[in-house]
């Protein structure tokens, strides 16, 4: 039954004659059939948000529903794709029309005619259920996309399945009732079914050492990158789409500017696969809604995104997830609410926007998925507080719900100091987790990080002596503290994403870094009171130490030790000087 607009309010109508609709159910909104989601019931009276543009819309315009929800379609040709917040292929949809997506324009977010080689790992007559792997296609040179059987299909026998090339909307299988295709559809609000979640333990290693040393997230781990304008958020994120040890990268860029999308849109393609050396588009999904975009379309696109995510992860893979930002998400939401004629909550944002914020982050996680493979989905949020304010709504309720804290600060970055991370109000609540899985590569690790955390909280302490009395009044030891912890940040923790070799450190390359530099000041600090402290300003090793960061990993073995070396030797030259 058609139901009638009565009411438009920018992305937002009402209608009547709605009776039997369903909360969240797809409708097509006036003569253009606009996509829409119905967000509100009430008798026969219905609020939809409108997903394009309502520009045009009159009333008593016509609402069709579809009987289903917002949903994705999840199979073969999914990756190197572009898409919308609401699935709609950009790359598809400027091959048909150009440069302008016109509005209604609807285009099948999987290429229809291209064929794919099937490979079955099922064999007729084999019992299959809800979320089974009954084959794979190599769809990428670096992916090969296992089929799935949707986990809403419950069981039956095969009667049917070959290997052969077929078209996504091609059955590949068949059991007494049902065909299986090498797609199928899942509602974006809903989260897919596992059957059991882990306790986070194996890091989800990036090759950043602030970030996997000092605060490290796990594998199914969530993590929020709050700062304001310029701090680096997105350099990050390209870090970590590029280092992460993480199969399938899904990056959805949510009501970002559109010279930054377009950023992403142009360096992506061309950033080279580390692993590999090729494209790194070829285990990427790219979801892009600026912020000239629909508001409703923003409010969708990270749902979409999760969503694509969990189907990568149910395959078995390691799924890491940028959202890009979280920010300008809960700013449609509050759009959408005020339209609403909501009652509002802090700064405006409706009341309910941090159970929003943690359905979507509980949606994290390592599981064993229905087929019994161990897959893992990690979901980084990027947040852009106004004014840096991390008081503000966003943040604070991103915090209650992330265990990771990347506080980027606009101070670290003025003074060219990337990732500018800063280290004393960050934190991770996964460091007792992954301390297992780091004594693999060194016992140490754990004990190294307290010493240099200790030895950066103690700088803090003194820079206000420092500012009041200068650093020549301190204590002999407590000036080898400043100098110890200008090594950890100058030499360990700044990091130059843009350097061959810097651009990625290993663990173990971080590991030995770190016993390096507080190896330095723990020697000078058994014979600072025998030496003068100018004697170790003027240190040779100290070139050697600051070098460390592009020795090639390859060398590590041999350079590395001879600092440690160096460090000796000198320390015993310095106090042989002052005994004769």
């Amino acid at each position: 039954m058609e139901g009638k607009i009565i009411r438009i309010s920018g992305p937002v109508v009402e209608a009547v004659k709605m009776r039997g609709s369903k909360m969240y159910e797809l409708v097509m909104v006036g003569e253009e059939e606009l996509m829409g989601e119905i967000i509100q019931l009430q008798g026969d009276r219905a609020i939809i948000q409108v997903y394009e543009d309502t520009t045009g819309i009159k009333p008593g315009e016509s609402i069709i529903p579809t009987g289903r929800p917002l949903s994705v379609k999840l199979g073969v040709g999914l990756t190197s794709g572009i898409y919308d917040g609401v699935q709609r292929p950009l790359n598809l949809i400027k091959d048909q029309i150009g440069n302008f997506i016109k509005r209604g324009i609807k285009v099948e977010p999987l290429v229809k005619n291209k064929k794919w080689h099937f490979v079955p790992l099922k064999n007729k007559g084999d019992k299959v259920r809800s979320g089974d792997i009954i084959g794979y296609v190599k769809e990428t040179e670096l992916i090969e996309h296992r089929i799935l059987v949707p986990p809403d299909f419950g069981e039956g026998i095969l009667t049917y399945i070959e290997e052969g090339d077929f078209t996504v909307d091609e059955p590949v299988a068949k059991t007494e009732d049902k065909e299986i295709k090498m797609y199928h559809e899942w509602p974006v609000r809903k989260p897919r079914p596992v059957k059991k979640k882990f306790e986070p333990s194996i890091p989800l290693l990036t090759g950043q050492r602030v970030l996997d040393t000092f605060f490290p997230i796990a594998k199914g781990g969530t993590a929020a990158i709050p700062g304001g304008f310029g701090t680096g958020k997105t350099v990050i994120q390209h870090q970590l789409a590029k280092w992460a040890d993480a199969e399938i990268v899904v990056y959805v860029g949510c009501g970002e500017r559109g010279n930054e999308m377009t950023d992403v849109l142009t360096e992506f393609p061309e950033l080279k696969d580390p692993k590999t050396g090729k494209p790194l588009m070829e285990r990427t999904v790219l979801i892009a809604n600026t912020s000239n975009m629909p508001v409703a379309a923003r409010e969708a696109s990270i749902y979409t995104g999760v969503t694509i995510g969990e189907y990568y992860r149910d395959m078995g893979y390691s799924v890491a997830l940028m959202a890009d930002s979280t920010s300008r998400w809960a700013e449609a939401l509050r759009e959408i609410s005020g339209r609403l004629e909501e009652m509002p909550g802090e700064e405006g944002y409706p009341a309910y926007l941090a159970s929003k914020l943690a359905e979507f982050y509980e949606r994290a996680g390592r599981v064993v998925t229905l087929n019994d493979k161990e897959g893992s989905l990690s979901i980084i949020g990027a947040v852009s507080p106004p004014g840096s304010d991390f008081s503000e709504p966003v943040t604070q309720n991103t915090l209650r719900v992330t265990k990771v804290f990347w506080a980027l600060d606009r101070e670290l970055k003025d003074r060219r100091h990337f990732p500018a991370i800063n280290w004393l109000t960050s934190y991770s609540l996964y460091l007792n987790d992954v301390k297992d899985w780091w004594s693999n590569v060194s016992e140490d690790w754990f004990s190294l990080r307290t010493k240099a955390m200790q030895i950066l909280q103690k700088e803090e302490e003194l820079k206000e002596i420092v500012q009041l009395v200068g650093p020549d009044a301190l204590p002999k030891k407590e000036r080898l503290v400043l100098e110890a912890a200008k090594m950890l940040r100058e030499d360990f923790l700044q990091q130059n994403a843009f350097h061959e070799i810097d651009t990625y450190c290993s663990q173990k390359k971080q590991v030995w870094m770190l016993k390096i530099c507080l190896m330095f000041y723990e020697k000078l600090l058994n014979v600072i009171d025998s030496i003068e402290f100018e004697d170790i300003r003027k240190m040779k090793v100290k070139e050697e130490i600051a070098r460390m960061k592009i020795v090639p990993e390859d060398e590590i073995e041999s350079k590395f030790s001879k600092i440690e070396k160096d460090i000796e030797e000198e320390i015993e030259k310095l106090q042989a000087a002052y005994v004769k």
